[in-house]
């Protein structure tokens, strides 16, 4: 029954010109005459006309450019009827009812029926409203919750008709059949009207249906429960109708899909392989196409299964051929999506080609140059890329002159085209030529080939000489292995001198970097001992307890942090835990150098109370042969207020599993929000790392590998991908009160999500940005169509496809530097605002001499260097001075 009337699903158009066409044309000649006689008591500005004619023909023209615009179709008819215009209204929605299909559900067969039982009084009336009723039946009539309404429609058409009892008794043995909600009731009512009872097929036939209803019932009552789109839940009911394997009910349940979600490309996807793959109906499967490429246009996938499905069921060359131009005016959204109908289209036409013949060969060869006309003139011209960077379709057009035609010559002559745009410095290409020459060709071309490649390869030079080598051992003369082994070896000696004049600029302006960044931090350093002799001459009580908490915090016993890299480019963080952490840096977050460590005094009182818990941290800490980096994680970010953090984190960390030790950095003030946690097996650590970002006391938790930096100065961790992501959208202009559920609210009706991602800084405090993933990339391009330019919450949104900049570390700032050296010279200032080219009032005797420092990493504490006078100088630094000190120094110039 399904098969047969779905069939005629390409009579739809007929239903929609002879049914709600003509309906919405008598309901616009009133609003019509009504807007008329408004015009008549209240006359329009002539500018308003003017700007309402001016606004018709823009959106005229557009439709022209791209007439697969859905917004620019219904602002055009909206206009329309506001000026009264009928016949261009309705030749604006005849041209709208081509392109875009209107919903087939049950209320339109419905309606359709209702309005075909006014011409049940013409000739034939009667067997064409049973017709149409037939029609319903077979499309929506297995629907389980709506199917009834137009069961009981037909019976009460046939009573009313006072047709035969045996016509009313089929359609009851019909319905009852079937399962549908409320199948009680219409077995009761059977009952009631038959006089002669129900017999036992048709009870047999009944109880089945009813089981099998009651089996679908829970899958019924989650659709009704759920929200729109309902994607997720129509997805389970779809893979239990398949299951279950009723060629039917599959149908049915992906039409009620497709009639709330009809602007979602792979339900579309999904449906019309079914269709193709299992039912193989000739009508069905093409209308279904149809209507997959006129609801979704700008998905190219849709166009490219309709064209292979037109193919495979024998469809005449022009109407593919017109479904091919249609394809390419659709609008799609990437440059590749025309490389790729391109392909199918030219595939099309090499398969329908006898070789023998002429005239098919001759439109081959005239669609392969016209693809690569479109492709330099109006994809370029669009997107500034042809989108076909490796020339894959002038590769087949010569692998098909080489191979069907015998025309070696042609192919020759399109790969010169081919290595004249940009591919003759790759090896892969010269391979795939010499490749073509090899199978075709002769020695001589392979030869030719195979030179020009070692001369003009930049990627992979030693790749092709030696198959230029293996070449020549199988084919050539000595005079040719000569001139080959001599030939490789010029070319790859002037290689290595490239390569080692490029590595020695790298090192050069390394080196020219590394003195830059030296000097930098020298001045820092400089303005940094000025600013705090400048300090010095405050009273001496004043000074001395200045002096005291300077040691109190760079003494000994305070520790230093890791330096903690995040890029927030894509959210993404370079993170690793050093192996020891005994100094505290004065900067935090961008690592400044601390000064050298003066020698701690014997504390008093209250200093040997603050100093308490960084004397137990380096007590728990004094045996470094207990710690074991690959089974340990850094933690950072915490706050600093959290109260008993190694009691907290082991709480936290044990459901990944068993922790040996929790290892929190503090320093004089206390814990300094960031620890290490040493699990007693390296399989913990993964799960550990699944914690990244946690929330913990409103902060995001950051977890990362523990990395000695100074056994591993390379290692970094970077989460998130740098590439051009199709699946994923970046969302900005986000208000910062946005969660991931307004998120997820705006986005589903897109399609299917699997995560949002709501970028924030380190306190966890939004951006206003997000990255939201999809199941595949029409969902993704779809969003972006949709979702650009939308307001929310008086916030307008920028939507694209996910293509975060490349991480260059050659280009960015490099956090481990002084302040100072992220920012030009000139524009450093000195304290209190004051330039650095300003005279220094301190004696020189007070300036501190800066010694040479070793750099810290992720903890590791700076050593002072040199010998025994660098340590003489250490000490005498370390050693407070009074004011009777100061006033010596002073009085010695």
């Amino acid at each position: 029954m399904a098969a047969t009337g779905n069939a005629e699903e390409t009579q739809l158009q007929e239903m929609e010109e002879e049914a709600g066409m003509e309906r919405e044309m008598d309901s616009d000649e009133e609003e019509g005459m009504g807007i008329e006689n408004s015009d008549d008591e209240e006359d329009d500005s002539s500018e308003d006309d003017k700007e309402n004619e001016a606004e018709i023909q823009r959106l005229e023209e557009q439709l022209s450019i791209n007439a697969f615009d859905y917004n620019c179709h219904v602002d055009l008819i909206k206009l329309l009827r506001q000026e009264g215009e009928l016949p261009p209204l309705r030749k604006a929605r005849q041209k709208m009812s081509e392109l875009f299909p209107l919903t087939e559900g049950p209320e339109i067969w419905l309606e359709y029926a209702q309005y075909s039982i006014g011409g049940m009084g013409l000739p034939g009336g009667m067997e064409k409203v049973r017709s149409i009723f037939e029609r319903a039946l077979t499309a929506v009539g297995l629907h389980m919750t709506k199917g009834a309404t137009l069961w009981e429609a037909y019976r009460e058409f046939e009573n009313v008709i006072l047709a035969t009892l045996e016509r009313i008794h089929t359609l009851f043995c019909r319905q009852l059949a079937i399962p549908l909600m409320d199948m009680e009731g219409t077995y009761a009512e059977y009952e009631e009207w038959s006089d002669q009872g129900v017999s036992d097929t048709v009870s047999q036939k009944y109880k089945r249906a009813l089981q099998q209803m009651e089996k679908s019932k829970l899958y019924e009552e989650t659709l009704m429960a759920a929200e729109p789109p309902k994607l997720a839940e129509y997805q389970t009911y779809i893979d239990y109708e398949q299951k279950e394997g009723d060629p039917a009910r599959i149908q049915i349940i992906f039409e009620r899909a497709l009639a709330e979600n009809c602007l979602v490309p792979d339900m579309w996807a999904k449906y019309t392989k079914y269709l193709d793959r299992q039912l193989k109906i000739r009508d069905l499967v093409l209308s279904s196409h149809d209507r997959a490429v006129r609801n979704c246009p700008w998905t190219m996938g849709l166009w490219k299964n309709y064209l292979l499905a037109l193919e495979r069921h024998g469809a005449d060359h022009h109407t593919i051929s017109d479904v091919f131009e249609k394809a390419l005016n659709a609008g799609f959204i990437q440059a590749t999506d025309y490389v790729n109908i391109w392909e199918a289209y030219l595939d099309y036409l090499r398969r329908r080609v006898d070789f023998k013949s002429s005239r098919e060969l001759e439109e081959l060869r005239a669609a392969f140059t016209r693809s690569l006309d479109y492709m330099k003139q109006d994809v370029e011209e669009r997107f500034s890329e042809s989108g076909d960077p490796s020339c894959t379709i002038m590769q087949v057009w010569a692998k098909i002159e080489a191979l069907h035609c015998k025309n070696i010559q042609k192919a020759r002559e399109l790969w010169d085209s081919i290595m004249t745009k940009g591919n003759a410095k790759f090896a892969n290409m010269w391979l795939e030529y010499y490749n073509l020459e090899r199978s075709y060709g002769d020695a001589l071309h392979c030869r030719k080939a195979l030179h020009r490649a070692v001369q003009c390869t930049s990627d992979y030079p030693e790749h092709v000489c030696e198959v230029l080598l293996t070449f020549e051992r199988v084919e050539g003369s000595l005079e040719d292995w000569d001139a080959a082994v001599q030939k490789t070896e010029t070319r790859l000696n002037r290689v290595n001198e490239q390569r080692a004049k490029v590595a020695e600029k790298e090192a050069h302006l390394v080196r020219q970097e590394e003195e830059k960044t030296e000097q930098r931090r020298r001045a820092k350093a400089d303005k940094k001992n000025q600013k705090k002799g400048q300090k010095g001459s405050r009273p001496g009580e004043k000074r001395k307890a200045e002096d005291e908490d300077n040691e109190n915090e760079w003494g000994e016993e305070s520790e230093q942090p890791p330096k903690r890299h995040r890029g927030e480019g894509n959210q993404g963080s370079f993170r690793g835990g050093g192996a020891e952490e005994f100094m505290e840096t004065e900067s935090g977050l961008f690592g400044r150098r601390a000064p050298p460590c003066r020698r701690q005094e014997p504390p008093g009182a209250k200093r040997g109370q603050q100093m308490a818990p960084a004397t137990v941290r380096k007590t728990q800490e004094d045996n470094p042969e207990q710690r074991k980096d690959d089974c340990s994680v850094f933690i950072s970010n915490l706050a600093f207020s959290m109260e008993d953090p190694e009691k907290r984190l082991k709480e936290l960390f044990e459901p990944c599993g068993p922790v040996q030790s929790v290892r929190p950095v503090y320093a004089a003030k206390g814990f300094r929000g960031y620890c290490y946690v040493q699990f007693e097996g390296k399989t913990s650590v993964p799960e550990a790392l699944k914690m990244d970002r946690r929330e913990v006391d409103g902060r995001p938790m950051f977890v990362s590998p523990c990395v000695d930096k100074n056994k591993n100065p390379d290692f970094k961790v970077f989460k998130y991908n740098t590439n051009l992501e199709k699946h994923k959208i970046f969302i900005s202009g986000l208000p910062f009160s946005c969660t991931k559920e307004q998120l997820e609210e705006l986005c589903k009706d897109q399609g299917t999500i699997k995560d949002i991602r709501l970028v924030t800084n380190r306190s966890g405090k939004p951006k206003g940005l997000a990255y939201v993933e999809f199941e595949d990339e029409a969902q993704a391009s779809q969003a972006v169509l949709k979702l650009d330019g939308t307001v929310l919450q008086e916030h307008t949104l920028s939507v694209a496809i996910s293509n975060p900049p490349r991480r260059n570390a050659a280009n960015k700032p490099d956090f481990s530097r002084p302040m100072g050296a992220m920012m030009p010279q000139a524009m450093v200032y000195g304290s209190r605002g004051k330039g650095r080219t300003q005279l220094s009032l301190i004696p020189r005797s007070l300036h501190r001499q800066t010694g040479s420092e070793s750099k810290a990493e992720n903890g590791t504490a700076p050593k002072p260097t040199g010998g025994a006078s660098g340590d003489a100088g250490f000490e005498a630094q370390a050693k407070p001075m009074s004011n009777s000190d100061f006033a010596k120094m002073l009085l010695r110039k």
